[in-house]
């Protein structure tokens, strides 16, 4: 019996902005990584950087730790957002180059595609219409945050199967293919590799009024030690310098996660660096964590830190305060990380911004001798800030849920700016 074939799409992206801040679909590749030898996979990655398309070009280039610009093409605002002054913009490979790669490469039996941001659905839209065309007779998955955040308009775009939430079970029945859940993400289906994403564990014990991730990924949970090392080794073998981790409470209950790990990597002597884009809570970074973390090769710290109004942090989930980040940054800067690989994230755009104290927050992270990100709020349905948030914007219409668009509508255009030059300047005020 052959195996059936199987295309794993990771598409473009249709915002404002859109950087590669070590983006790969780890969610996609891991079901795959499941199915591995059971099927005949091929992958189009829209945002792969290494694709030589992307290498002869120029302004590109990845930086020391592997992050850089995605290529893109200007294109006209939807209706609904032509009143943002920004613009718009088609961010990966070339259109062509996908229909291409369909009518050289055969029938599919079925077309996987990866979904993350809920307002980037005009990349799913793209790639559902070119695999219709192309290759009709190809079953079309979507699977991820925006099919589980909103689930009735993902129903539009027409594909054959919706893989609402992790529950995998009606993908497994689907495919008609047993998975096995041991099995390491299918990393090796990249011709060439130079960032990896791993997870140690899923969910998170927080529930912060402005986060999605209790309602997709449900409470935290720990994976399994010895998949997460031979996903590592895998890795390394494929030549991977830089490793992201995607965990939403990577320092959660260390002693059982994140410590057996990175002392089991002392152990194996496996020298790679790593990378928390995910936010780390400072609540968790003691002395001793910071210089294990720092030995195995932590590069990059990002925390989470979005006010040191008490006000503000007892209403959205009390997840941090001031002290807490005061002593995490301590910590790290005694443990040998340099100040400026070390980032606080703040929220631009909150809708209560009024008791956020947002400036001075700013100017207290600063103070620390670390840098500050502003990231922007995006209105996320089904979370008690996002709901509160359609007195201002159609929550049903996804493209409003988009992170440049909100701060914007909320602050107005100049006070977005003001605050995003403020930031600028704290930061250069380190390097002088």
């Amino acid at each position: 019996m052959m195996k059936p074939k199987i295309l794993l799409v990771n598409p473009p992206i249709y915002d404002f902005a859109a950087y590669d801040f070590w983006l790969k679909p780890y969610g996609l590749l891991s079901v795959a990584g499941y199915l591995r030898g059971q099927a005949a996979f091929k992958l189009f990655d829209y945002l792969d950087r290494a694709n030589p398309f992307m290498q002869s070009q120029k302004g590109f280039e990845s930086d020391r730790w592997g992050r850089g610009r995605f290529y893109c093409e200007r294109i006209p605002s939807p209706p609904v957002l032509e009143a943002i002054p920004r613009y718009f913009r088609r961010f990966g490979l070339p259109r062509s180059m996908f229909t291409d790669f369909l009518a050289g490469e055969g029938k599919f039996d079925f077309v996987l595609i990866q979904t993350t941001m809920t307002y980037w659905y005009k990349g799913l839209e793209e790639v559902i219409e070119d695999v219709r065309r192309t290759c009709p007779q190809a079953k079309i998955i979507l699977g991820g945050n925006y099919v589980t955040l909103c689930c009735d308009h993902a129903q539009t775009l027409g594909a054959d199967l919706l893989v609402n939430g992790t529950n995998l079970e009606p993908l497994w029945e689907y495919l008609a293919i047993p998975p096995d859940v041991q099995q390491p993400a299918l990393w090796e289906v990249y011709d060439k590799l130079n960032v990896g994403v791993l997870k140690l564990s899923d969910g998170c014990p927080f529930t912060c009024t402005y986060c999605s991730v209790p309602k997709v990924y449900g409470k935290f949970k720990p994976r399994s030690l010895d998949r997460s090392l031979a996903e590592l080794e895998l890795l390394c073998r494929l030549g991977v310098e830089n490793v992201a981790f995607y965990d939403d409470a990577l320092l959660f209950d260390a002693d059982k996660v994140i410590v057996p790990f990175l002392n089991e990597l002392r152990k194996r002597n496996i020298k790679i660096n790593f990378h928390s884009p995910n936010a780390l809570n400072a609540r968790f970074i003691t002395g001793d964590l910071a210089e294990l973390m720092v030995r195995a090769g932590f590069q990059t710290f990002y925390l989470g830190f979005e006010s040191v109004s008490k006000q503000w942090q007892k209403k959205t989930g009390s997840k941090v305060f001031s002290d807490e980040l005061e002593k995490a940054a301590r910590y790290l800067i005694d443990a040998g990380a340099e100040h400026e690989n070390i980032t606080a994230y703040q929220i631009l755009g909150h809708p209560h911004i009024d008791i956020q104290q947002l400036e001075i927050s700013m100017r207290f992270v600063n103070s620390l001798g670390i840098r500050g990100m502003l990231a922007d709020f995006s209105p996320i349905p089904g979370t008690p800030d996002g709901e509160y948030c359609r007195k201002w914007v159609d929550l049903d219409e996804p493209l409003m849920h988009n992170k440049t668009a909100f701060p914007i509508i909320l602050l107005g255009f100049d006070e977005s700016n003001r605050l995003k030059d403020l930031q600028r300047k704290l930061n250069h005020s380190l390097l002088t």
